[in-house]
Formats: C-alpha cells, structure tokens, sequence
C-alpha cells in the first residue's frame, strides 16, 4: 500500500513568496534591525553609496509586501541618510511621504511617529526650513516625554536638535533649556557621553550668538573642556559612531583654537574608518 505524503494534497508553493498557489501571500514584515545593522555597518565605512542602496532595496520589499509600517521607518531612515549627503530634494521628498504614512495608519500618537517627526525636523532645520522643523519637533515631544516605550537616548537627541533649531531661529532662551535637557537625559545614560559632548558645543555656540565671544569666553572654554573630557573618556567604544562624531565635533574645536584637539580628533576617526 502506497504511503501518502504532503506532496500529495498540498499545492505546491511559488518560489517567490513561499505561499501555495492560488493563495494571497501573508504580510512579511521587513526586518527592521537587521536593515539597521547593515546601515550601520556601511556606514562606519563611510559607504554612503551602499546605505543608500541597503535602504531603496529594502523600500521596494515593502512596497511589494504592502508593509506600511516598514515604509514609514525606511523613509525616516532615508530623510537622515539625505541630511547627510547634503541631498535636499530627496530629503525632503522622503520627508512628505513619511507624513502622509503617519496619517494613513493612524499612527500619530505613536513612538514610531514621534520618531518619524523628529526625523523629519533634523533635516528641515540642516536645510534651513526651521519654523516647519520646530512644528514637527513640538509634535514629537509629549509622545517621547509620556510614553513609556521612548528610549532615553530618542529623547536626549531630540532635545538637542530641537536647540539647534530654535537657535537657528534666535530663541537662545528656549534654546538653552532644550540643551540642558539634553544633558540631563544622556547624562544618566551609560555610554552617553558622545552625545553629551556634541551638545555641549552646542551650547558653546549658542554662548557665543547670544552673548558674543568675548563675553562669554570662559563659559565656552569651559564648556569645550567638558566636551573633551567626554570625547577623550575610555568609555565610548572606538566604533564607526565614535569616528563620525569626532568627525562632526572637530570643526568646532579648531574654529575656538583647539587646534590640537581637532587635529586628535580627526585622526582618530581617520584610524577607525581605514580599519574598517
């Protein structure tokens, strides 16, 4: 007697999706961390060609599964890979569709919207449209200041790029508050320092618009100081994000003569990214 297998009553799957014929595939989430991970990877070797193409192919996966959700992080992601690239129109093309998705799924008070917004709001301020970015900023702030679900560090970074941006503007008062806040989140959090330091010139910067240099000399001095200290601590490990902000943090230093200290700080992201 003939023994019966599944391939006997079972419709044989398509090769592409993996269902059985004559059946709607499933929804296939994209995998998110992974899709991180591998961003994160080309870019610690300043790869920015190869994020870029991570990230559209994985857009077209989502497309073609239907995963919204995975379209509104994919497009967040790609409004802050173009304010990297200095790529405006891109930027802000991601931008728009990532707004319109928060209000396709309902999604707006939500930590992925909060996300999605500030964002958004990054970009919008490094290509100087600073009221719209401050609307979206003030969007995001109570979702990541009431929701449990907010990592401390989405918080601390958007308290400080929400400085930038009412400094931009000339609200050195409000600006000022938002940094501080900045500073008491990533202060509490291991491994924050890289974060700390960047504020910290921030707040350097913003000493010298409000007041002027000479005025506020000492307060800037010391406030690059400190952001040495947290720069050239043993706690942040030598990784592709350490030689991005080295790299980002150096100008800031040499245009206050810490010609020195640019020039550490250059190597080292030097260093990380030929050993990568």
């Amino acid at each position: 007697m003939a023994i019966i297998g599944p391939e006997d009553y079972l419709e044989p799957s398509c090769l592409l999706c993996g269902e059985p014929f004559g059946e709607q595939p499933t929804l296939k989430p994209i995998p998110q961390e992974r899709i991180i991970a591998k961003v994160d990877e080309l870019m610690s070797r300043r790869d920015y060609i190869g994020a870029e193409r991570t990230l559209l192919y994985w857009l077209g996966e989502a497309d073609a599964a239907g995963d919204r959700r995975g379209e509104l992080f994919l497009r967040g992601e790609l409004v802050g890979h173009y304010r990297k690239t200095g790529e405006r129109e891109k930027a802000f093309r991601n931008a728009d569709r990532a707004l319109e998705l928060i209000s396709a799924l309902g999604f707006e008070g939500t930590v992925s919207a909060a996300t999605a917004y500030v964002n958004c709001a990054t970009a919008m301020n490094a290509f100087g449209e600073n009221e719209r970015s401050i609307e979206l900023f003030h969007k995001a702030v109570p979702i990541y200041e009431k929701s449990a679900a907010t990592r401390p560090e989405l918080l601390g970074g958007l308290y400080n790029n929400m400085g930038l941006a009412l400094a931009a503007l000339g609200r050195c008062s409000e600006a000022e508050e938002s940094y501080e806040k900045a500073l008491a989140v990533m202060g509490k959090i291991p491994g924050g320092e890289l974060e700390e330091a960047m504020t910290l010139l921030n707040l350097a910067n913003l000493v010298e618009a409000e007041i002027g240099l000479d005025s506020g000399e000492s307060r800037i001095f010391a406030l690059l100081d400190e952001a040495w200290e947290k720069l050239d601590g043993e706690k942040a490990p030598r990784d592709g994000y350490y030689a991005f902000v080295c790299e980002k943090c150096a100008p800031t230093f040499e245009y206050y003569g810490y010609f020195l200290a640019a020039q550490e700080l250059n190597r080292r992201s030097e260093d990380i990214y030929e050993r990568a």
